[in-house]
C-alpha cells in the first residue's frame, strides 16, 4: 500500500499542497482528481521523489519510499516524455532497460504491451509519425513495461478517442486485477466514475473529499429518489416532507426533507422518523393511486459530487 501522510509543500508564499494525506490500496484503482493547479501533479512528483515535501511522509508498504523502492514505480507524466525520432518499440524497450530488465525480457513485455493497447503495427514507426492517442498508448506502454509494484499516471486519457479510452481501460483493469494499486488523476470525471474504485478530490492544494466511490455517493448524495407512474406525478408536490425537483408527466424527481415532522402524514400514512421509512412512505402513497413502474434512490455523478466539495 502506497500512504501519503500530511505532506504539504510551498512554492515561496504559495502552498501547493496542505497536509495532504490519502491512501492507495493493491489492485485497487484510485482517482486523484482537482482543477487545474489544485495540487495534483506536485503531490505525484512528491511521491516519485522528484520534488521533495516541506513536511509529511510518503510510505510504501510501511516503510521509506527510497530510490531503489521508485525504480518499481510506473509513472507516466501528463507531459510526454518520449523521444520523438525513435521507434515505437525501440522507445518501450529502452524504458524497460532503464528499470533494469534485460533485453529479452523488455522486448517480450513491450510486444505484449504494444498488442494489447492495439498499436503493435506501429513499432517500428517513429514516434513524431503517431498521432497524439497513438504516442498516449505508446506512453502507457513505456510506464508498464516493467511490470511496475505501483502505477501513477497523470491524465492518462487525454487525446483518447472513446475506442482507446476502452482500450486504455481494458489494460490498467488487468493491472489493477493483478494487484497492483494504481494512482491516476483526470479531468475526465465521468472515465474517472467508471474507473476508479477510491476517489481522492483535491482543491487548493488540500483533500476536500475521500473514500470509495460508493461511500462518497453516500455522503454527498442528496436524500433524492425517482418515481415513475401511469398518469401524471405532480401530486407529489403536495405530500409533506418531500420537494419536488422534477417532473416530466409520469416521472418525477424529489427530495425528501430532513426536518419533515415524524408524525406528518403523507396520503394517510403516517411517516416516522427516518429517510427509509420516509421514502417508503412516499412509495405507498403512490401505489393508493395505481401502479408504480419505478422507484428507487438517484445516485449522484462523480461531477455532482465534485462541484459540491471544491
Amino acid at each position: 500500500m502506497l500512504q501519503v501522510s500530511s505532506v504539504s509543500r510551498s512554492f515561496g508564499d504559495l502552498r501547493a499542497v496542505d497536509d495532504v494525506s490519502f491512501d492507495v490500496a493493491p489492485g485497487r484503482m484510485t482517482g486523484f482528481v482537482g482543477a487545474n493547479g489544485s495540487g495534483k501533479t506536485t503531490t505525484m512528483r512528491i511521491i516519485l521523489g522528484v520534488l521533495g515535501a516541506d513536511d509529511g511522509a510518503v510510505t510504501w508498504r510501511g516503510d521509506e519510499v527510497t530510490q531503489k523502492v521508485r525504480q518499481r514505480f510506473g509513472y507516466m507524466p501528463e507531459e510526454r516524455g518520449l523521444y520523438p525520432k525513435m521507434k515505437v518499440a525501440e522507445q518501450v524497450v529502452y524504458m524497460g532497460r532503464l528499470h533494469g530488465l534485460d533485453r529479452t525480457v523488455a522486448q517480450r513485455n513491450a510486444t505484449e504491451l504494444l498488442e494489447q493497447l492495439e498499436v503493435v503495427e506501429r513499432a517500428e514507426d517513429p514516434v513524431e509519425q503517431l498521432s497524439l492517442g497513438n504516442q498516449q498508448r505508446v506512453q502507457i506502454a513505456a510506464a508498464l513495461v516493467h511490470d511496475p509494484d505501483l502505477l501513477i499516471l497523470d491524465e492518462p486519457f487525454s487525446g483518447l478517442d472513446p475506442l482507446a479510452i476502452e482500450i486504455v481501460l481494458g489494460v490498467l483493469r488487468d493491472r489493477a486485477a493483478r494487484g497492483v494499486p494504481v494512482l491516476f488523476s483526470s479531468h475526465q470525471l465521468e472515465v474517472v466514475e467508471r474507473l476508479c474504485d477510491d476517489l481522492v478530490i483535491i482543491a487548493a492544494g488540500a483533500v476536500a473529499a475521500s473514500g470509495s466511490r460508493d461511500a462518497l455517493r453516500a455522503q454527498f448524495g442528496p436524500s433524492r429518489f425517482q418515481l415513475v407512474v401511469d398518469e401524471d406525478a405532480g401530486w407529489i408536490r403536495d405530500l409533506p416532507g418531500v420537494r419536488l425537483v422534477e417532473l416530466d408527466g409520469p416521472r418525477a424527481v424529489f427530495d425528501l426533507d430532513d426536518e419533515a415532522d415524524d408524525g406528518a402524514a403523507l396520503a394517510g400514512t403516517v411517516v416516522r422518523s427516518g429517510q427509509g421509512e420516509r421514502d417508503q412512505a412516499v412509495l405507498q402513497a403512490a401505489l393508493q393511486r395505481g401502479p408504480v413502474r419505478g422507484f428507487g434512490p438517484v445516485v449522484p455523478s462523480l461531477s455532482e459530487i465534485f462541484k459540491e466539495v471544491v
